[in-house]
């Protein structure tokens, strides 16, 4: 009985959402087998123009182009501009402001990583050896001078043994 309910509603449930799918629209499909429009600087004349679908004031604007370029202003020749393109070259060739963000990104994660080297001498680290402390340089470089180590070409042959100091 607990099988033919559980089975009854997964039945259901199925039908449900197969109902559901067909609510739902398609999503528009580029067709990229027509040229596409890019604002680049090494190919500034793109093959296609910026605005694919004109309107009425483009197309009227489009019709008064054929005719004398004089009688058009100023602000009707840039709408002309801007419909075949989307940037000027002088445009596209301005910088960006990215290099900012870099730089910033940069400094946050050297200043991170140098809270980090301070928590770790503070908390990770132990004390200095006491090897590293002048006394105990000394007492080591007096030994090996004592010992004669390496004599012939090492430590010792830097050192005069007669006058008690290093050899010029």
């Amino acid at each position: 009985m607990i099988a033919s309910r559980a089975l009854s509603l997964v039945g259901r449930r199925a039908i449900s959402t197969s109902v559901c799918l067909r609510g739902h629209g398609v999503a528009k499909v580029e067709d990229y087998a027509l040229p596409a429009y890019f604002d680049r600087r090494e190919s500034p004349l793109p093959d296609t123009t910026f605005v694919k679908h004109l309107s009425s004031e483009q197309l009227a604007l489009k019709e008064k182009e054929k005719g004398s370029w004089a009688q058009m202003t100023d602000v009707e020749k840039l709408a002309l501009y801007r419909i075949s393109f989307n940037k000027s070259f002088a445009e596209m060739n301005t910088g960006t402001q990215e290099w900012k963000s870099v730089v910033a990104g940069v400094f946050f994660f050297i200043g991170l990583t140098g809270f980090v080297v301070m928590w770790q001498r503070k908390f990770v680290y132990g004390d200095v050896p006491p090897t590293f402390t002048e006394e105990w340089i000394a007492a080591q470089t007096q030994r090996m001078l004592d010992m004669r180590m390496n004599p012939v070409e090492g430590f010792s042959n830097k050192w005069d043994y007669e006058n008690k100091e290093w050899k010029k």
